[in-house]
């Protein structure tokens, strides 16, 4: 297949799928209030002056984590029930199939966090000391959940207990992007040096930041190139 129909195919499948989402905005709906409602709870709840900004950062990334684990699985369990994935297998090139939804669900996860950042920080009554810092790791960020869900999605999607597994599976493969992107939203809140949470060690200012960005581009193109070798088999099986 040439690669200008590849890319065809790819952009029809995001096309359908956003059409999809615009007539029924469930995975948005879900995604969102559940970051929404969790941010405002937390925020009522705890005074902002009292939490420290790496766990501020955990915080953000636990939210952005389990929004991602509510809405990125539909974009393949969707087509499980509504009965079109068949027509998806023999109509679509593997390889389209997943960067269509690898684009939706990046879409899906980008229009959520464009929300639920600024919320949190004027919910918590933060001034981020890098605020083009706390940009690019967000962005990264969300790049390395969509990349690493897109899959964990397609493997789960035929399973009964789609929710509960889905999660599972992801938290392993999304734990290296999660601890650099706490990371650097850390430096970018604190903007110097200073101790990490029990998994995320050694929390570093904007300058050590720069590693954990390198780290997050990195792990995203390490799971879409293997995503795209994997895809087929997990696909077609």
């Amino acid at each position: 297949m040439s690669s200008s129909n590849w890319a065809r195919e790819a952009l029809a499948v995001l096309a359908k799928d956003i059409r999809s989402e615009y007539r029924t905005r469930y995975a948005f709906s879900a995604v969102l209030l559940f970051a929404v409602t969790a941010l405002a709870v937390v925020s009522f709840s705890v005074s902002p002056y009292s939490l420290d900004a790496d766990v501020q950062a955990a915080f953000l990334w636990i939210v952005l984590f389990f929004s991602a684990m509510t809405g990125l699985s539909r974009s393949f369990v969707r087509e499980e029930e509504s009965r079109t994935a068949m027509s998806l297998r023999l109509t679509t090139a593997p390889e389209a199939v997943y960067m269509g939804k690898l684009l939706f669900n990046i879409a899906l996860q980008a229009a959520v966090a464009a929300v639920v950042v600024p919320l949190f920080l004027v919910l918590m009554d933060i001034a981020p000391t890098h605020p083009g810092l706390l940009a690019w790791a967000t962005i990264l960020g969300t790049l390395a959940l969509a990349s690493s869900s897109t899959i964990i999605a397609a493997i789960v999607s035929r399973a009964n207990a789609k929710g509960a597994i889905f999660a599972v599976l992801a938290f392993p493969v999304t734990l290296p992007g999660l601890s650099s992107a706490i990371r650097a939203t850390t430096a970018a809140l604190r903007g110097e040096a200073g101790s990490g949470l029990g998994l995320v060690a050694g929390v570093a200012g904007p300058a050590g930041a720069a590693g954990d960005l390198r780290s997050l581009a990195a792990y995203t193109v390490l799971m879409i190139a293997s995503s795209l070798l994997l895809f087929d088999f997990v696909w077609d099986d």
